[in-house]
């Protein structure tokens, strides 16, 4: 599921953190998680369970340190008795996995080898190779079978209009809404639809408006049970910053003509229930940016939010056969959790033991559905669930090597603030003794709109081996806590938020297991900002310091991300309107950076759309200044935080390296 925000684009970076602690007291001789084994974890996307609910299909990433690549092929495998087989050789860029209505064939992008475009290929399940059906010049980025199974619809962006004048260079572009990053005009993304025979392609939607934006959002493809009709997520422009006024509208696919479904801004995610075109679709609830995403269902010409009783953030969904129920996946407290939900009625957590689940949810016809999940201390496996009230089977082993490690184990810690009950993961070292005092590093969640639960982390494990107690504290602006604890963030992005996170160490440390003298504060994108805030303004608290991708200045940040128009939502105005001048140079962690002590580590993307780079350049050359020990790595990649697996690698290198250092 993408979605058009800010805080997902942030919060999507650093993998969520950690786990359920047992202490122990004797010494464990088994290794314990290195950097090494970070190549060795197996990526789990895009699961499809086939129509009658007996197979599943996904794709399986495994990492080729040597090429710096991840190699990809389709697995299918068996439900019922786990037997799993490759279906695929030699592909690049497979994702995608739809089945076809009736289960004969299943759909993925890849790579052409012809074009080196991604383009939608068709596969005949009773043997056979398969089918390019797509020849889009730019590529597609999203599709969806017809119910039939006769038509596949795709999103592809607009070929650009005038390319000889572009050579000529005759290139100019006019700046609006673009990120200072932008180097060229950016056309539009629009809906088709072909054969799933292939053939020539039928464009369905037209206009400098767009089913997408330059930084990836992009709209879900809704057809209605007759196959007549398209609903789609419409966005006023391809700029990311605009994309909070999204609607949705549908399509003809026969007369081309578009009507409008809902005017509420921020809509997104259309999907169709299975039997009766019961539309459901996502929004910020009441159209709030600070509340968390809810999940609004139209039947006929009533709209209603079905998820208003739970006020929680709704990070996923999708409908339940008998179009009354939606299964739902959000954060609660330190869990990442599955509601069932019924569109009149109170939602209820489903039991999945102690899974955390990760990844998007794909439900069959039969009501059965697959998710991924893990624990802290097991990795990321393919989960089935035949309903709702039975018990989750593991179908895939592709991590068990983690199960010979000696692994940190973690504990959610529990503390109150403002009446807030807040909540964060402490995870203890490897071989922890009791009656030691162990140094601290904090790792604080990005977003803000995310949460640190227990999940395996690659990070805290490779910590916790080396010695050190690592805490995840969530604060006002997480997603785990409720609508209200999310919204408390608004005109308070610094100040309310650090004090959460120093009333959660106070938790820890009235343990009695922390080194008080060696503590860390580390974090990435906005937990690099609530580093860069903490150092400036409790700079007698910490030893040592990573802030990598910290959004350090609002007002230039404001100025010059993609988001733009989004930080909006955070103060309630622009920073260059005199009533709202003050408060986003009072939240800016630059304006206290003076006051910072503690040896600090910086690093971050070069081409890093969402939070500049620029950001960091003012925080290290002010923390240098002022006489602070500060070292600055900056990677030659155009992400806001590196992909592959040989700079990922890196990062947490550096990360754990700097606070071995400074703490050890």
């Amino acid at each position: 599921m993408q979605l058009s925000m800010k805080r997902i684009s942030i919060l999507l970076v650093l993998i969520s953190l950690l786990g359920i602690p047992v202490m122990v007291s004797a010494q464990n001789t088994s290794s314990v998680f290195k950097l090494e084994d970070i190549r060795k974890m197996v990526q789990i996307s895009s699961p499809a369970l086939s129509p009658d609910g007996t197979q599943t299909a996904v794709v399986i990433s495994r990492a080729d340190w040597a090429k710096d690549r991840y190699n990809r092929e389709i697995v299918l495998i068996d439900v019922a008795n786990r037997k799993s087989r490759v279906l695929t050789h030699d592909r690049k860029g497979l994702s995608q996995l739809k089945w076809s209505p009736d289960g004969s064939q299943l759909a993925f992008l890849a790579e052409d080898p012809k074009t080196k475009s991604s383009q939608v290929f068709v596969m005949p399940m009773n043997g056979g190779d398969a089918l390019c059906v797509t020849d889009s010049k730019t590529g597609i980025d999203r599709y969806a079978w017809s119910p039939d199974g006769e038509q596949i619809a795709f999103i592809a962006q607009d070929t650009v209009p005038n390319p000889e004048a572009i050579k000529h260079h005759e290139d100019a572009f006019q700046v609006t809404d673009n990120n200072y990053l932008a180097r060229a005009e950016v056309q539009p993304w629009h809906l088709w639809v072909v054969s799933a025979k292939g053939g020539k392609a039928t464009q369905l939607t037209q206009g400098m408006w767009s089913l997408g934006t330059d930084q990836g959002s992009l709209s879900t493809i809704a057809w209605n049970n007759d196959g007549t009709e398209i609903v789609f997520t419409k966005y006023p422009d391809v700029w990311e910053g605009n994309a909070w006024h999204s609607v949705l509208e549908q399509v003809n696919v026969s007369t081309k003509k578009i009507n409008p479904v809902t005017d509420l801004q921020g809509s997104s995610v259309p999907e169709y229930s299975s039997a009766n075109n019961v539309l459901a679709f996502q929004r910020p609830r009441n159209g709030d940016q600070n509340n968390g995403f809810a999940v609004y269902v139209k039947n006929g010409d009533k709209v209603e939010d079905v998820t208003a009783p739970l006020a929680w953030n709704i990070d996923d969904f999708a409908w339940l056969p008998g179009d009354q129920n939606l299964l739902l996946k959000g954060f609660l407290g330190t869990r990442s959790v599955l509601w069932n939900q019924p569109i009149d009625g109170k939602a209820s957590v489903l039991d999945l033991g102690d899974l955390n689940v990760s990844g998007a949810l794909n439900v069959g016809k039969t009501g059965a559905f697959l998710f991924t999940a893990s624990t802290p201390t097991l990795g990321t496996e393919l989960y089935y669930m035949s309903s709702i009230t039975s018990k989750p089977k593991q179908l895939t082993q592709y991590n068990q090597f983690l199960d010979s490690l000696n692994l940190a184990k973690s504990v959610s810690v529990e503390w109150t603030k403002d009446k807030f009950k807040e909540d964060g993961v402490l995870t203890y070292p490897v071989n922890f003794e009791k009656g030691k005092k162990y140094p601290l590093v904090l790792v604080i969640h990005g977003g803000p709109e995310y949460a640190s639960t227990l999940q395996f982390s690659v990070l805290a494990q490779l910590l916790a081996a080396k010695g050190f107690l690592v805490f995840q504290p969530n604060y006002r602006g997480s997603t785990n806590l409720g609508d209200k604890y999310q919204h408390a963030i608004f005109r308070d992005t610094g100040k309310g938020p650090g004090e959460d996170v120093m009333a959660g160490l106070k938790k820890v440390e009235s343990m009695g297991i922390v080194d008080k003298s060696n503590i860390g504060v580390t974090g990435w994108s906005y937990g690099g900002y609530m580093t860069s805030w903490l150092i400036g303004n409790y700079p007698d608290v910490w030893k040592a310091a990573m802030s990598g991708a910290a959004l350090n200045d609002w007002v230039m940040d404001y100025t010059i991300a993609y988001y733009q128009k989004g930080d909006l939502y955070f103060f309630g105005g622009s920073p260059w309107v005199k009533k709202y001048w003050k408060i986003w140079r009072e939240q800016s962690p630059i304006a206290y950076a003076a006051k910072a002590k503690a040896p600090t580590l910086i690093m971050g993307d070069a081409g890093d759309p969402n939070v500049p780079i620029v950001n960091s350049y003012q925080m290290y050359h002010a923390l240098r200044d002022n006489g602070v020990t500060t070292e600055f790595y900056v990677y030659p990649v155009d992400t806001h935080f590196p992909h592959d697996i040989v700079r990922t690698t890196d990062v947490y290198r550096r990360w754990v390296d700097w606070m071995v250092k400074y703490l050890k």
